[in-house]
């Protein structure tokens, strides 16, 4: 059986006119490039952290997940090498926007503030620092592109794609399971502070949440013992990776195939400390 679609990370496989089978490998990519090496485990940690949020916000808005059991996929997938990474979902027709709630001062919205330019048509106040946490959360959309970077626009255009009552419902659930998650997330000392959310239209015209949720692929995850105002706080992700990637060009050349192994096996074990942090 092969994947209808083969992306950065995840594998979709079409297993019937209703259902798909999503299953999350453990490669790993960077500035657009997916390395030759993998980061073991990597996957199996994404698709539990994504099925525990899952779970736990399915009575705020209905998701894509049928099961995450093994025994429930068709007998392709009931293989070792599929535990614990694998996926049967709703086939939903995708809405083609990212909807990226920010909860704090960082990223590609910092970077407009310090030159004064409105984010996605948000007028922020003055006076906020890098990582500095917002009064209240904002939603920042963004067209998905088959090529190239997203991008961002803002509220009245998503009404004008979506209409209003759509965007209105959209939003609302946007901030409920940012609120709830970045709250259980903050208890267990981890800020989250940016995360972004997908959505689909399922066969009886149903809102349904998809893709990923709450993962470091999706969200960036601060230490909240680490955090400071100011600074550019340390993130459960690939971040060590990109860096040394950066500290490594020549000439314009990034080094995809020159990562050296403790880089990857400690990039290995920032995902699996963030599991460790989250839910052990």
């Amino acid at each position: 059986m092969k994947p209808i679609y083969s992306g950065k990370v995840r594998e979709i496989y079409d297993v019937s006119g209703d259902k798909l089978v999503i299953v999350t490998t453990d490669r790993i990519s960077a500035f657009d490039q997916i390395l030759p090496q993998t980061v073991k485990n990597k996957g199996i940690i994404l698709n539990r952290l994504s099925n525990f949020w899952f779970r736990k916000t399915d009575r705020m808005v209905p998701n894509h997940i049928i099961s995450e059991n093994l025994e429930d996929m068709p007998e392709f997938f009931q293989r070792e090498e599929f535990k614990d990474r694998t996926v049967l979902v709703k086939k939903l027709k995708m809405i083609p926007f990212e909807f990226v709630v920010r909860g704090y001062m960082f990223g590609s919205m910092w970077s407009a503030y310090q030159k004064g330019i409105d984010f996605c048509g948000l007028c922020i106040p003055h006076g906020y620092s890098e990582a500095q946490k917002l009064k209240t959360p904002v939603l920042t959309p963004a067209l998905k592109r088959d090529t190239g970077h997203d991008e961002y626009i803002d509220l009245a255009g998503l009404e004008n794609q979506l209409g209003k009552e759509t965007t209105r419902k959209i939003t609302n659930i946007c901030f409920r399971l940012y609120d709830t998650c970045a709250k259980y997330a903050l208890s267990r000392g981890i800020i989250i502070a940016d995360t972004k959310f997908e959505f689909g239209i399922d066969k009886d015209g149903t809102l349904t949440l998809a893709d990923e949720l709450f993962t470091p692929d999706s969200s960036r995850f601060w230490d909240l013992q680490e955090y400071a105002v100011g600074t550019s706080p340390r993130s459960y992700d690939k971040q060590l990776l990109r860096d040394w990637l950066m500290a490594h060009t020549e000439n314009g050349v990034i080094p995809f195939d020159s990562v050296p192994e403790n880089i990857i096996h400690d990039t290995e074990a920032i995902y699996r400390s963030l599991w460790s942090i989250l839910f052990l």
